[in-house]
């Protein structure tokens, strides 16, 4: 879907059909005509569309290390970059994650909103790697972080800042005393003191914009960790930009490729870090084309929860609240059947079968009174997760053994308490679903601490 912000421009006129974006009905976004090149960096252009608030991002063959100190060209790159981000993004919006991409056009660009980058590189971090090691070197390579790390280097050039002379292009920032103090970072932090302080530094009047970009910081790499995850990889750290688009609305832009995370196999990094490390231009580009292969397979699941009750004075307020407190509505199914396993028996055994047969991926909650057979019974017929919950327990106790004292085949689980019970049945789908984890891990992370 088009974000709504962008259906607001009258000149665009935009709408998404089934052949995709189109422009006054007829005209295709790869044929926005490119004005002019607007900016040039070491891995990218970006050319000026017709439309004011377009704009074409062309991915290059080049590969740099070292803030340019280390340059090569790799035939292809461009392409697997730019394939990259297309897939990576497209992921993304699928997550409900306001991103400025749009489409990719051909091999190397893709359509974007045009945005007023906000001059920060923002990294996210799982583990130690790289340039933390180095402010860090006590950590060992690969120290675990319960808790995501966000950092925020400034993006300068020509060790300069306004009017304000550096020691080193992108300093580490600490935001302290409503001021920007900037360090080294590639030097040992708790022998520096603040080479520079700044008292106007970007977006300093706006503290929800801060808050707002580590949420969606942190949405991302969780979304991209758990993809990683389900084919076998290891998402260490993640860097990124965002900027403000026409109508004022923050949009994670620029690209998400393989220059930009650090990302393990076995322990060993198929990412941009190889190059770093002196690996051979031909393993550089083999890895370069096998993220660019395993990106195109990201996708999200199709997931369903089953919430069954026996008769309609069975209340679900409550899994309800749960499922609405996570949104989890708009990322999976979420059925509500009445129908008594004692009074009905063969249509709720067809009912099951059916609703199984249809999405696979479930997880069965069965909330009874009086006698809670149905849990142990459905979970006999099925080969998905069912999640029993006694709902009188309290008054009727002795109802809880027809849930845990069950023939045998019947794996039935039980949970006594229904928010419980449905974050379970979250957790269970969130083992496969990318978005599902960054809502219930988002939560999470805030309860933990990191040991440095």
């Amino acid at each position: 879907m088009i974000s709504s912000d962008l259906a607001n421009f009258a000149e665009a006129k935009l709408r998404l059909g089934l052949e995709g974006i189109f422009i006054n009905k007829d005209k295709k976004m790869e044929n926005l005509y490119e004005n002019n090149l607007i900016a040039e960096g070491k891995t990218k252009r970006i050319y000026q569309t017709e439309i004011p608030e377009y704009v074409v991002i062309e991915s290059k063959d080049d590969l740099t290390a070292g803030d340019g100190a280390k340059h090569d060209i790799i035939k292809g790159k461009a392409v697997f970059s730019n394939t990259t981000t297309s897939n990576v993004f497209r992921l993304l919006k699928k997550c409900d994650i306001p991103v400025a991409f749009i489409e990719k056009i051909s091999e190397t660009k893709f359509i974007s909103e045009k945005c007023t980058m906000i001059p920060y590189e923002v990294v996210i971090r799982r583990e130690a790697h790289g340039s933390f090691l180095k402010r860090r070197p006590e950590l060992k390579r690969g120290h675990l972080f319960p808790r995501l790390i966000i950092e925020f280097f400034l993006k300068t050039s020509n060790k300069k800042w306004q009017d304000v002379d550096l020691l080193k292009d992108d300093p580490l920032i600490i935001f302290q005393d409503n001021s920007a103090h900037l360090y080294l970072p590639d030097q040992p932090i708790y022998q520096q003191n603040p080479f520079a302080m700044l008292e106007s530094f970007p977006l300093k009047e706006s503290p929800k914009v801060f808050e707002e970009i580590n949420e969606i910081a942190t949405q991302v790499f969780l979304v991209l960790e758990k993809q990683w995850q389900l084919i076998d990889k290891k998402l260490v750290d993640l860097k990124m930009e965002f900027g403000i688009n026409a109508v004022g609305t923050l949009k994670l832009a620029d690209v998400i490729d393989n220059d930009s995370w650090r990302l393990l196999e076995n322990g060993k990094y198929i990412d941009k870090q190889i190059y770093r490390d002196g690996a051979n231009l031909e393993t550089v580009s083999l890895m370069y084309q096998l993220v660019t292969t395993l990106t195109g397979n990201f996708k999200l699941p199709q997931q369903q929860i089953i919430l069954w009750r026996a008769s309609e004075s069975d209340d679900v307020i409550l899994f309800q609240e749960t499922i609405d407190l996570y949104k989890a509505q708009e990322i999976c199914e979420v059925k509500i059947i009445t129908c008594s396993i004692h009074k009905e028996p063969m249509r709720g055994l067809q009912e099951i079968i059916k609703l199984v047969q249809e999405i696979p991926d479930s997880v069965i909650l069965t909330f009874v009174g009086r006698s809670n057979g149905l849990g142990p019974t459905l979970s006999a017929q099925v080969t998905v997760p069912v999640i029993t919950i006694p709902a009188n327990y309290k008054d009727f106790p002795e109802d809880i053994w027809s849930s845990l004292r069950t023939p045998s085949d019947t794996p039935v689980m039980t949970v006594l308490d229904p928010k419980n019970a449905t974050i379970a049945a979250l957790q269970i789908l969130a083992m496969r679903n990318p978005r599902l984890y960054a809502k219930l891990r988002s939560k999470q992370e805030n309860h933990f601490y990191n040991i440095l």
